[in-house]
């Protein structure tokens, strides 16, 4: 019973008998409201931490079956029902780019490129900053969990760097000296490179699939597309605003780059293995955004390049299996995603989406817009997930602006990367945040605070840049 927490669970199954037990609205079928009921307690199971996230993926799948609610009166469609969000492209495509990210953790490739960075720009704090924030951009593409990006690579090499230049956890006294700053500038830049590509963070394809349940189409491309641009422009102020607003005692770093330099001679020349996951990188990235050209999907893509590394020995049938959180992911993904996409072809979204648009008529979509974007980013102080997020509210939320007349691409790239963004608010706020905050270098009040600040900053760029450069490139 560890991993269950009672009262939680108490509280997730009250709330779903609750919604259950409401009398269903008008307009809505008994089954939809149902199932929104065993959506909700899930979500809420999930936010509580009553249980393990694939606990209560599996605990969901299976009161959809038992209840039959996609499918009244049909106990074998409604198992397939429940168990078809395992044959979604989408969540394989996420599992894929967990496996190939293995391939830069074993290999060592990804602590190479960020020796390299520091090596290069490590003489000042603020280089440092942009040593390590870049390593995390280029390594964005092909790790999709940002916490493995971040907790596996990014963090155990800015630690190292804050402890080798004064900045001792255990004493407070150091931390402003460079370790709080770092900390800062690693996390939000981790939100920042999460949000850039499709294939960064988890919760992004679960957006793209509920984009496209709603009429929106969206690929790898088109999101990087929109994305570049003000995500350049956050990744460039982040460390500056941090540098300003929350500045290093220490200025000057000019031990790091020897301190990289011994690490890369330890680490020695760059191996086989190494160049073969370069050229297997480069072969994804190209198959991702030239894809469409060339009739290949972007779950395709993935598979050909997990081939290429297990036909190279880059990888083995065994790291595969071991890679437990892509497994975990496949099945809590595919439970989330099923039923978000059913209560989408119930009904449920478009019923909740013309009820809300319909008190929002009166705005133009030029004021909806900025007003459906607020309200949906600061609700994630509620949240401990992206995915949660995205889970819960995207469908929603995307709903109501295509009814205003809120253009839907520009609309599903923006709710897409809010969740991610809004990361920056809290110390729970998104995966990386707990290994962050956990190096004790800055404190609660100082994290909610200038998180807050990079909140405001991330949605005016958004807005501001985000919005001019959609206008060039069609969006709107």
């Amino acid at each position: 019973m560890k991993e269950i927490n009672l009262k939680a669970f108490a509280i997730t199954l009250v709330v779903g008998l609750i919604i259950w037990f409401i009398p269903v609205p008008e307009g809505v079928k008994p089954n939809a409201w149902h199932l929104l009921a065993i959506f909700v307690a899930t979500i809420v199971g999930i936010i509580l931490k009553a249980a393990p996230m694939g606990t209560m993926a599996m605990l969901g799948i299976t009161l959809c079956a038992g209840t039959q609610v996609l499918a009244p009166g049909n106990p074998v469609k409604s198992i397939t029902n429940a168990l078809s969000g395992f044959g979604n492209s989408t969540i394989w495509l996420i599992g894929l780019a967990f496996f190939i990210a293995r391939g830069f953790i074993k290999t060592g490739l990804g602590n190479r490129l960020a020796y390299n960075f520091i090596k290069l720009f490590g003489k000042s704090t603020l280089g440092l900053a942009y040593g390590l924030n870049t390593a995390d951009l280029i390594l964005a593409p092909a790790i999709p969990s940002n916490t493995a990006r971040a907790g596996g690579v990014i963090f155990p090499i800015m630690k190292s760097i804050a402890v080798n230049m004064g900045s001792e956890p255990e004493k407070p006294e150091t931390h402003r000296k460079i370790g709080a700053f770092l900390t800062l500038s690693s996390y939000n830049a981790n939100m920042i490179t999460s949000v850039m590509f499709l294939t960064a963070t988890a919760s992004n394809p679960m957006a793209q699939k509920f984009a496209h349940d709603l009429g929106v189409d969206i690929t790898w491309g088109s999101w990087a597309m929109a994305a570049a641009i003000p995500g350049l422009v956050c990744f460039l102020l982040v460390p500056l605003f941090l540098y300003k607003f929350y500045p290093p005692e220490l200025k000057q770093t000019k031990e790091a780059p020897a301190m990289a330099a011994a690490k890369l001679k330890e680490m020695g020349k760059i191996s086989l293995q190494e160049w073969l996951m370069v050229a297997t990188f480069i072969v994804l990235l190209v198959l991702w955004i030239f894809g469409n050209l060339m009739s290949i999907d972007a779950t395709t893509g993935a598979l050909i390049g997990l081939c290429i590394l297990l036909l190279c020995g880059v990888l083995s049938w065994e790291d595969v299996k071991a890679e437990k959180g892509a497994w975990d992911t496949i099945v809590w993904f595919s439970a989330l995603v099923m039923m978000g996409s059913y209560l989408n072809s119930l009904g449920l979204i478009g019923w909740f989406g013309h009820l809300v648009g319909g008190s929002m008529k009166q705005f133009s979509w030029q004021l909806a817009f900025p007003l459906i974007i607020l309200v949906y980013s600061y609700c994630h102080y509620l949240f401990a997930s992206a995915t949660a997020q995205v889970a819960a509210m995207y469908s929603v939320f995307l709903a109501v602006g295509i009814a205003v007349g809120v253009p839907g691409p520009m609309l599903a790239i923006f709710l897409g990367a809010c969740p991610t963004l809004m990361g920056s608010l809290t110390h729970y706020g998104h995966g990386p945040a707990p290994i962050f905050f956990g190096s004790t270098y800055v404190d609660m009040k100082d994290w909610w605070k200038q998180g807050f600040f990079m909140s405001v900053l991330f949605l005016l760029v958004w807005f501001i840049v985000g919005g001019l450069w959609w206008k060039v490139i069609g969006s709107w």
